[in-house]
């Protein structure tokens, strides 16, 4: 008889969220619907169902997509902004900029510029100096902002610092996209609703986190001004994005919007990543490198370090020369693994 996988052999560790397995609620929706014969490509009553959803929790009639993975998300939203001589404003440590691969570039036919932040967040002056530039119709012409929360490096922006960034934008004529990969993160961080954080700020058009919040897999497109992306559905075949089993993405939607799950699952990892920075923080060679605000904690440790804690559990290193590592929290991140890791790392103090 086969064997069946054991839990020790997909241990919890602090590499990424994407490598959490699937809230059960969501995957019982999933076994849910698994039933039957449904209409194909999103003409299904479960489809309908999650789309709804969207529109009563970001408190506004929204249009919502569904596509299969997050680069598909960002690209195809600024794909409502697309113009042939444009170019993407985002921050210099955006995902978009850093880890997209050349799919913004192959897919937009529009130059990104990445503009410089601090903790990760984009300068203000550095928007305007950009969009101060004179060379006409010789240079790049900006038409849309990008921006990321929680950051890229895990910190958020504040109500205020959104409405200054895109007044800014908006100023200039600038579309405005917001990648929420873990956008339940930032609302249970900081304590305000989505319609306040984006809809009233003047955001157009949202990539809602699906697979880093608890699903199987699966992102969002969310339009929120009116009349945008009246074309999705086109851009969403072009580029390969439209599913043909539906029901299987949006029922997890439909789980991960009720109840507000998806935020209950940010308030967790954000909370486990608060006991884990305020277990290492105090460590002589441990160094916090940014403000530890959602789920994620960025940290300097001794270069050698690196091997022996990836063997305890695996991490993304960003900057290895400099020990610069991330640790990010998920879901279902439990505090005895943020202590098993600590005592890990409690000893290689003691053996330095």
């Amino acid at each position: 008889m086969a064997s069946h996988p054991t839990e020790d052999l997909f241990p919890r560790g602090f590499a990424s969220d994407n490598f959490a397995g699937v809230h059960p609620q969501v995957m019982a929706r999933i076994a849910a619907v698994n039933h039957g014969h449904a209409m194909a490509y999103g003409d299904d009553a479960v489809t309908a169902r999650a789309q709804a959803a969207f529109s009563r929790t970001f408190g506004c009639q929204v249009n919502a997509h569904f596509v299969f993975n997050g680069t598909a998300a960002n690209v195809l939203s600024l794909m409502a902004f697309q113009k042939p001589y444009g170019a993407v404003l985002c921050s210099d440590l955006a995902h978009l900029w850093n880890d997209e691969s050349t799919a913004p570039e192959r897919a937009l036919g529009m130059r990104i510029i990445p503009l410089r932040s601090m903790d990760g967040k984009i300068d203000p002056a550095a928007l305007e100096e950009v969009l101060g530039r004179g060379h006409g119709v010789h240079g790049v012409h900006p038409v849309a902002l990008t921006l990321t929360q929680p950051t890229e490096v895990g910190t958020l922006y504040s109500l205020e610092e959104l409405r200054r960034l895109i007044a800014i934008a908006k100023l200039h004529g600038l579309g405005v996209h917001v990648d929420g990969a873990r956008l339940g993160c930032a609302v249970a961080a900081l304590g305000i609703g989505v319609h306040e954080m984006l809809v009233a700020t003047g955001v157009d058009v949202v990539s809602f986190g699906g697979t880093k919040q608890g699903m199987l897999c699966g992102e969002a497109v969310v339009f929120l001004t009116p009349g945008l992306g009246e074309d999705f559905p086109y851009w969403q075949k072009h580029n390969m994005q439209l599913a043909s089993k539906m029901r299987f993405i949006s029922a997890q939607f439909e789980a991960l919007l009720e109840n507000d799950l998806w935020i209950e699952n940010g308030r967790r990892a954000n909370a486990m990543a608060a006991h884990l920075h305020h277990s290492v923080r105090n460590l002589p060679f441990v160094k916090v490198a940014f403000p530890v605000q959602a789920n994620s904690v960025f940290v300097r440790i001794p270069p050698t370090w690196l091997e022996p804690l990836q063997r305890e559990t695996f991490f993304w290193p960003w900057d290895e020369r400099e020990g610069l590592v991330r640790w990010m929290c998920a879901w279902d991140s439990a505090p005895e693994d943020v202590d098993r890791f600590v005592g890990t790392l409690q000893n290689m103090e003691k053996r330095a």
